[in-house]
């Protein structure tokens, strides 16, 4: 999928959707928020940049982060985009609708940061050379991104609880898991100029509910689930709810229903 077909997927019936779920998004990434909160270590005074900011959370997570340095938010969805400008804070910081893999930088940052934004350019060498110029000598680059779809148990093991085999990804297509391969995104960023480029994969649940309902129903109703079961009755779409709650009830504790995701963090100069 090219760069300009991406914006209008994103500016489509998928965007609205998830800028309407945003909340929902942030919830089931809370736990691997943190941890590349933690990993990227923003400091006080620092400009970053959040590429693929989606709805703000964590634009303004940042913002917090680094005051009274400045933080923007980019993303090429107007939907998602305008939640972010509605969210309480929002003053403080820029939102822009740009491709970051052309966007025209205005200054220079210290820490340019991603959660799952990276994976959707047609050219990621190229993209991520232009990214590169955005940032300060010295400064550095953090971000996250999905290991192989069979090694995500939050998705695997719900696909296969409703019965259906796990929908074929093309390898190394922009996409979702376009950076399944840690190996061969080092090459990429070493090849648009970063230095000291280091990865490492983080084991860590993925939250579907707060309770085993929620859970099941957040499941049949987002992601590889949605699309495979969209053409259902409800009838058939009742009895995948009920193999999914059987699922969940294995996987409860104090915070709630989760199962374990993989990821790759990923660190540059």
């Amino acid at each position: 999928m090219s760069n300009e077909e991406q914006a209008a997927f994103w500016n489509g019936p998928v965007g609205v959707r998830w800028a309407a779920r945003g909340d929902r998004s942030d919830y089931r990434l809370a736990n691997i928020h943190r941890a590349l909160m933690d990993f990227a270590a923003p400091k006080a005074g620092e400009d970053v940049l959040d590429i693929g900011c989606g709805c703000g959370a964590s634009t303004l997570e940042l913002a917090e982060a680094v005051k009274p340095g400045r933080v923007t938010g980019v993303d090429i969805s107007a939907p998602m985009l305008e939640t972010a400008r509605a969210q309480d804070g929002a003053d403080a910081v820029s939102f822009v609708l740009a491709d970051a893999s052309t966007y025209a930088f205005l200054q220079t940052y210290d820490l340019i940061f991603s959660r799952f934004g990276v994976m959707f350019f047609a050219d990621p060498v190229t993209a991520f050379a232009h990214i590169r110029e955005g940032l300060k000598p010295g400064g550095r680059l953090a971000f996250c991104a999905w290991c192989a779809q069979e090694e995500n148990e939050w998705i695997v093991r719900p696909t296969e609880a409703a019965g259906f085999a796990l929908p074929p990804v093309e390898p190394q297509a922009p996409g979702q898991f376009a950076f399944a391969d840690g190996a061969r995104v080092q090459d990429i960023l070493k090849r648009a100029g970063f230095r000291e480029v280091l990865f490492d994969k983080r084991e860590i649940d993925v939250m579907l509910g707060d309770t085993i309902a929620e859970a099941a129903d957040e499941t049949l109703n987002s992601g590889a689930l949605l699309r495979l079961t969209a053409m259902l009755d409800d009838a058939a779409r009742d009895a995948i709810r009920v193999r999914l709650v059987d699922l969940m009830s294995g996987h409860g504790s104090h915070n709630g229903i989760s199962l374990p995701g993989r990821c790759w963090f990923f660190h540059a100069r």
